[in-house]
């Protein structure tokens, strides 16, 4: 909606999730009425932004979708995952593209049976 010809105060708002909040006064008691309601409606405001936008569901925790696919997260602390041949071992690098952190298989480089590297994000 554009600004009303007779507009002499303009005051916009831009929630994190990108609704926007105008309000348009024509003198200064117009405004301060206008803050004054928004103040007083702000968290109902916020609040139904949110239901709208599907945003009041939280977001799974790595665990939750780990447990979800009977997976175990791979980090780089702790202990270390296990493989068909034993504890994987952690190592770190650099290649062209930068450094990079993985678990890996202990079994022989080259063995045909050795499991894929776990890399770490």
């Amino acid at each position: 909606m554009a600004a009303p010809n007779d507009t002499k105060f303009q005051v916009n708002y831009k929630l994190n999730d990108g609704t926007l909040i105008n309000l348009y006064a024509t003198n200064v008691q117009e405004l301060e009425t206008g803050l004054n309601d928004l103040s007083m409606v702000a968290n109902l405001i916020k609040s139904t932004s949110a239901e709208l936008s599907g945003s009041s569901t939280p977001a799974p925790t790595v665990a939750a979708v780990a447990a979800q696919f009977n997976a175990a997260p791979v980090t780089d602390n702790g202990t270390p995952p296990i493989c068909k041949h034993g504890p994987m071992t952690y190592k770190t690098g650099t290649s062209s593209k930068g450094p990079w952190r993985a678990w890996m298989c202990p079994s022989p480089k080259g063995a045909p049976d050795k499991c894929e590297t776990s890399w770490i994000r």
